[in-house]
């Protein structure tokens, strides 16, 4: 009785040190996460102005300006947004000039 109990032991021990991760082989896949959960992989974002090929951006179009700020007029950053660093130089300034004509408020009025 007691060799079936030594037997499970080096049977359950083979077993874990299987499923166990080797610190050594760092080149190996990972074990499957618990519950079936997956990580969640976020999507390269891809700048709208180089995907449209627009080269300058017009301050005149307010529409689209108004797009990259915020409702408290806050100017939306590049990684919110995901647009390129020679765009959102542009959008900055015209966001600035269209304030400054007022096309676009400096912030929003208190309630």
């Amino acid at each position: 009785m007691s060799e079936e109990k030594i037997e499970n032991k080096e049977v359950t021990a083979a077993a874990a040190a299987e499923t166990a991760p080797k610190a050594q082989e760092g080149n190996q896949e990972r074990p499957a996460r618990p519950f079936g959960k997956k990580r969640f992989e976020a999507r390269r974002k891809v700048c709208k102005f180089c995907a449209e090929k627009i080269d300058n951006v017009d301050y005149k179009n307010i529409q689209l300006i108004k797009s990259f700020t915020m409702e408290s007029g806050k100017i939306l950053s590049r990684r919110i947004t995901g647009t390129c660093a020679k765009h959102q130089r542009q959008i900055t300034k015209a966001i600035k000039r269209d304030r400054n004509l007022a096309f676009l408020a400096y912030c929003l009025p208190k309630k």
